[in-house]
């Protein structure tokens, strides 16, 4: 399925990205790890609905990674 020649595959990508981006405007720290686990979730599907695991492989273990250190902070900061 595409919408102006992007496919929802590209736009879950580019939504990723503008989280991960609007994360780095956040004043507030817990604020900025919620947007950013966000965009990293939205990079996970992404990198689950390229075309080869391949591609995709890569960024699912960096956004994953990058998702555990975000929570883990979240969870150390909480207790």
């Amino acid at each position: 399925m595409e919408l102006f020649g992007i496919t929802l595959t590209e736009y879950i990508g580019y939504l990723a990205s503008f989280m991960v981006l609007l994360s780095f405007t956040m004043r507030k720290v817990k604020i900025l790890r919620l947007v950013n686990m966000m965009g990293c979730i939205l990079f996970v599907i992404y990198g689950f609905l390229m075309s080869t695991l391949r591609i995709g492989l890569p960024i699912i273990i960096a956004n994953a990674a990058i998702f555990c250190v975000n929570l883990f902070y979240l969870i150390k900061k909480n207790s």
